[in-house]
C-alpha cells in the first residue's frame, strides 16, 4: 500500500507531439547541413593531396615513386572545410571537372574562380543577405576602387573555410575575433599582403598609437567599425573607406547614437527589435558602450547607493529631531 497520494496530471495530446515533430525536424535540418558520404568520399580524390602538406605520384619515366610538397595555399584543411558553408558541395561544383585526372593540365591554373554574386545573386534562398547590395557597396570600396579586378571575394572570405554561422551566434567577442582576422590576414601578414602592393605593410599597432586603450578596443571592436561605412540593411558593411576617412572620433561610438548600434550590436539589438519593438530592442540592449548606453548592474548599484544615502540622512535627521525633543 502506497502512503503517497496518486497525482494525475492530464497532458495534452498536442505537447509530446509537439516535442516529438520538434526532435524529428530539428534531426532534418542537421541531416541537410551534412555533406553526404558519396561527396565526402568523392572529396577524398582531391583531399589525399590537397588536404595535407605533401603528396605522392607515379613517375612514369623513371617507374618510381615521387614525394613533393604541396603549396600551402592550395592545402585544404578537412576540418575547417567539413565545418564551413559549403561543407556540402563536392570540389567539382566549382572547379573543373578536368581536375579529376592526374597530372593536371597547365591551362587549368587560369581558370575563372567564381564570385559569392554568380551563385548567391538573384536567388530567394539568399535574399536575406542581400548579395546585390554587398556587391554593390564592395565595387564602392577601396579595395575595389584600388585594386579593380585583382581583389575578390575571396582574398577576405576563403570559400572552404568561410563561416558565416559565427555572427548569427550571441558572442560579440567570437564576432569580433573572426572578422578582425579576416583583415589581419593581409594587414598583418607582408606576404598575402604583397600580393596586391609592393608598399610595406604598415604596423597596425603603431599606427592605432593614437587610440586610448588601444588593446582594448582591438579585442572588443572590429577593425570595420572605424574603417567602413555603416550599412544597418545588410549583415556586415562591406564598403571600406580611405584611412582618411576612418572613424578617430570618440563620440561616434561612445553617444546614445552610437554607430555600433547599427553594425557591430545590430546581432543582439535585431533580435530584440521582434521581441520588445524597436525602442526598446535598443535600450534594452545588453551590448554595453560607455557613454552610449545603460547598463543593468551598474543601474543596480546606483539605486542601492542611492538607497543607502538616502537611509543614512533619514536616520541622521531623526536622531537630530528626537535630540531637539529631549
Amino acid at each position: 500500500m502506497s502512503f503517497f497520494p496518486r497525482i494525475s496530471i492530464k497532458v495534452p495530446v498536442s505537447v509530446p507531439l509537439a516535442l516529438f515533430m520538434a526532435v524529428m525536424l530539428s534531426g532534418a535540418i542537421d541531416a541537410q547541413n551534412k555533406p553526404k558520404k558519396e561527396t565526402i568520399d568523392f572529396n577524398e580524390n582531391c583531399l589525399k593531396c590537397h588536404g595535407q602538406s605533401k603528396y605522392k605520384y607515379l613517375n612514369p619515366e623513371s617507374g618510381s615513386e615521387v614525394t613533393k610538397r604541396m603549396y600551402a595555399e592550395t592545402i585544404i584543411n578537412r576540418t575547417e572545410f567539413y565545418d564551413s558553408n559549403h561543407k556540402t558541395f563536392k570540389c567539382t561544383d566549382c572547379h573543373s571537372e578536368e581536375y579529376g585526372t592526374f597530372p593536371h593540365a597547365g591551362n587549368l591554373r587560369m581558370e575563372s574562380k567564381y564570385a559569392c554574386i554568380d551563385c548567391h545573386g538573384g536567388d530567394e534562398t539568399y535574399a536575406k543577405f542581400q548579395f546585390e547590395k554587398i556587391e554593390s557597396e564592395f565595387h564602392e570600396s577601396v579595395h575595389s576602387t584600388k585594386h579593380s579586378e585583382d581583389f575578390n571575394c575571396w582574398m577576405c572570405h576563403n570559400p572552404h573555410s568561410y563561416k558565416i554561422s559565427v555572427r548569427s551566434e550571441d558572442k560579440i567577442k567570437d564576432i569580433v575575433a573572426y572578422d578582425n582576422a579576416i583583415c589581419l590576414n593581409c594587414h598583418a601578414d607582408i606576404t598575402n599582403y604583397q600580393m596586391l602592393t609592393d608598399k610595406v605593410n604598415p604596423n597596425i599597432v603603431k599606427k592605432h598609437e593614437w587610440l586610448p586603450n588601444q588593446a582594448l578596443h582591438f579585442k572588443n571592436v572590429r577593425c570595420i567599425e572605424c574603417h567602413a561605412r555603416t550599412n544597418d540593411s545588410i549583415l556586415v558593411a562591406h564598403n571600406i573607406q580611405p584611412k582618411a576617412k576612418a572613424v578617430r572620433r570618440c563620440v561616434e561610438c561612445h553617444s546614445t547614437n552610437s554607430i555600433l548600434m547599427a553594425s557591430l550590436y545590430k546581432y543582439k539589438v535585431q533580435e530584440g527589435r521582434s521581441k520588445a519593438g524597436f525602442y526598446n530592442g535598443v535600450i534594452m540592449n545588453e551590448g554595453y558602450v560607455i557613454g552610449a548606453n545603460r547598463n543593468y548592474y551598474l543601474g543596480i548599484l546606483s539605486l542601492i547607493m542611492f538607497g543607502c544615502v538616502a537611509a543614512g540622512i533619514l536616520i541622521h535627521a531623526s536622531l537630530r529631531i528626537l535630540k531637539r525633543k529631549k
